[in-house]
């Protein structure tokens, strides 16, 4: 646990530190219910058998994250409906901004998109309490996609090296959309700011480190550009 984690007891005694992670556990709630679906519907595009039978996998794993994230809300006497309906809209327009048209830029939204979202995620669990930090980092694990995701591309892009570039433009817009909608959010939802900038008990940030990791986020994103074959 860091400095600026609380402790669990914040949970009762301060008001906006609740409301910060109902909004961080139904952002995150909201989420894998939608990857839930967009994975399932991938799947319908996926070329092979074995790559359908991947896709249903890892669906159903999004969906086991789910669950336990709303199951949470209900611990703490949130209801996961209303907790994640703020966050409805964000994730539709950046669906609807970023509807893939084939299989490729299906992956490529999956690992790149969702990905530098699970980096943010896992970046804000560095100031939560150590049983909220625990569960987020749980449903931001690899389900396994990276390796398969990774494969299949740099296989099409091999086949067919016209298509990286093409992807390559694609993974550019996914981020920029997505990082898009999380700045609105942000700056619709008080509460989930007061994770950085602090409250009762909690400093926060400063400047400098909100900079650092800004600049991991672009790092790993330019790592996974990378390991797909595509130009960030």
């Amino acid at each position: 646990m860091t400095d600026q984690a609380p402790s669990p007891l914040a949970l009762e005694t301060d008001p906006q530190y609740r409301a910060a992670v109902v909004d961080l556990l139904g952002v995150l709630a909201y989420g894998e219910l939608s990857a839930f679906e967009r994975i399932a519907a991938d799947a319908s595009l996926a070329p092979t058998i074995d790559d359908k039978d991947a896709l249903a996998g890892m669906a159903t794993a999004e969906y086991r994250h789910f669950v336990a994230l709303r199951d949470r809300l209900r611990q703490l006497g949130a209801d996961p409906a209303e907790s994640m309906a703020p966050f409805r809209r964000a994730y539709e327009e950046y669906h609807e901004q970023t509807a893939p048209s084939d299989w490729l830029e299906g992956m490529v939204k999956a690992y790149v998109g969702d990905g530098i979202g699970m980096d943010f995620y896992r970046e804000i669990a560095t100031y939560v309490d150590e049983d909220t930090r625990a569960l987020v980092l749980s449903v931001c694990e690899d389900l396994g996609q990276s390796g398969f995701i990774v494969d299949r591309v740099r296989a099409a892009i091999q086949e067919d090296p016209r298509a990286g570039g093409r992807l390559a433009l694609w993974g550019r817009r996914v981020v920029g959309e997505a990082l898009s909608q999380a700045q609105r959010v942000a700056a619709e939802r008080d509460a989930l700011s007061t994770l950085l900038v602090g409250g009762v008990d909690r400093p926060g940030t400063d400047l400098a480190e909100i900079g650092r990791m800004l600049a991991r986020l672009t790092d790993n994103h330019s790592r996974r550009m990378s390991a797909l074959g595509l130009a960030a």
